[in-house]
């Protein structure tokens, strides 16, 4: 059995996970870091919605900060996170469609490296 403290941060990540918004934020910050100007642009909402949902992900250590000057970058907590919203957005594509944009080449999806330096799908 799992220690129930690791359980109810498990949960909670899950619970972070369930709104459209946070998704979109933390797949935009696959591989790379933006601040909230640029991530409010990516998702399509204000500046003010986009730093409430960064605070929940940071509070919950999804996402962390770094600040040059007056401008704060995030980038996602380790790469367990990137793992977990692809995870998530692949299996959902597959839920959805015959063939799944992530197994096609052509389709321009981004896919995670492997340990090895590979490509996943």
């Amino acid at each position: 059995m799992l220690p129930g403290e690791q359980v109810d941060l498990a949960v909670e990540v899950f619970r972070m996970l369930s709104d459209a918004t946070r998704i979109q934020l933390l797949w935009a910050l696959i591989d790379r870091e933006l601040s909230v100007n640029e991530l409010a642009d990516h998702v399509g909402k204000t500046p003010a919605s986009v730093s409430q949902h960064l605070a929940k992900l940071r509070m919950t250590r999804l996402v962390q900060t770094r600040r040059e000057g007056t401008s704060v970058y995030y980038r996602l907590e380790n790469d367990h996170i990137a793992q977990l919203v692809t995870d998530a957005v692949y299996n959902a594509d597959h839920a959805t469609a015959a063939v799944p944009d992530h197994h096609r080449p052509d389709a321009g999806v981004s896919t995670l490296p492997t340990s090895r330096g590979e490509v996943s799908s």
